[in-house]
């Protein structure tokens, strides 16, 4: 196993022979890089989805779980022969869970450039609550 990838286990270079047979052999998917930042309000989650078009992506919530899953739509041009190629044509899957402290129904998701941002509200009964002593 080279070095490259221990670094990288989801990417998998592919060859020109393979070609497109290879892609729709190996359904699999690529684990997208992100950043979870945390507020008082909510969670925003950062996820580097390049290639990826708003038509191509899905985002689900439901049983603790939020998915993410983009598809790239990228194909090959007519004529066009790769030589060598850096990773797969995988769809992007991120599968976060959470213990039922996000607002399901007031989830957000803005698109733009490949870097797509998830706003996961807190629900009211993980929110930190001001006690009065008498």
């Amino acid at each position: 196993m080279s070095p490259l990838t221990n670094i990288l286990p989801g990417f998998n270079r592919t060859s020109a022979a393979c070609g497109d047979a290879c892609a729709a052999e190996n359904a699999q998917t690529v684990r997208p890089a992100y950043k979870v930042n945390e507020t008082t309000d909510a969670y925003t989650v950062t996820v580097q989805l390049p290639g990826v078009a708003k038509d191509g992506l899905e985002i689900t919530a439901e049983d603790g779980q939020v998915r993410l899953v983009g598809r790239r739509a990228w194909k090959t041009p007519e004529g066009w022969t790769s030589l060598y190629r850096e990773t797969a044509d995988a769809a992007y899957e991120l599968v976060l869970t959470h213990d039922d402290a996000i607002d399901a129904e007031k989830i957000g998701a803005e698109l733009r450039d490949g870097v797509l941002n998830v706003t996961l509200p807190k629900s009211e009964v993980t929110k930190p609550r001001k006690i009065a002593v008498s």
